[in-house]
């Protein structure tokens, strides 16, 4: 196997630990933002209204991007077509800069920080998630 192949390899292999580690945090985020949500307006009823909220809800429009970036890694990881390092390399520095909590940044950035400050379990998971985003290749 040539290193190439083998860099490769490694990479999709970090961005399939990532995409999965997105996955449960955004999980978290949503089960953490419905929480709070309720506290403001009261029990959500089904999770056919919840699901509409997380759509079409301004309070959870935050969270949107981390649903598209999810999708756009399942695009890569489940392509039929072949995959570069660069393409995996690009979704990983994504990861990276899109996941910053911040308390005077963007809007996702902002509700971010307040989401780990708030959970320790959301905390855990950005310590995780920032782990393997070091392991870059």
């Amino acid at each position: 196997m040539s290193s190439v192949n083998s860099s490769l390899d490694s990479a999709l292999q970090q961005l399939r630990e990532v995409r999965l580690s997105i996955l449960r945090l955004h999980k978290a985020l949503l089960e953490s933002e419905r929480v709070v949500y309720e506290q403001f307006h009261g029990r959500i009823q089904s999770s056919g209204e919840f699901f509409r909220l997380v759509v079409d809800h301004e309070w959870f429009s935050w969270l949107r991007p981390i649903s598209q970036f999810i999708i756009q890694m399942d695009d890569v990881l489940k392509s039929k077509e072949p995959v570069t390092i660069d393409q995996v390399n690009i979704l990983l520095d994504q990861a990276e800069q899109m996941l910053q909590p911040n308390q005077e940044g963007s809007t996702l950035e902002k509700r971010y920080y307040r989401a780990i400050q708030r959970d320790p379990g959301i905390a855990m998971m950005h310590a995780d998630l920032t782990r393997l985003l070091a392991n870059e290749s």
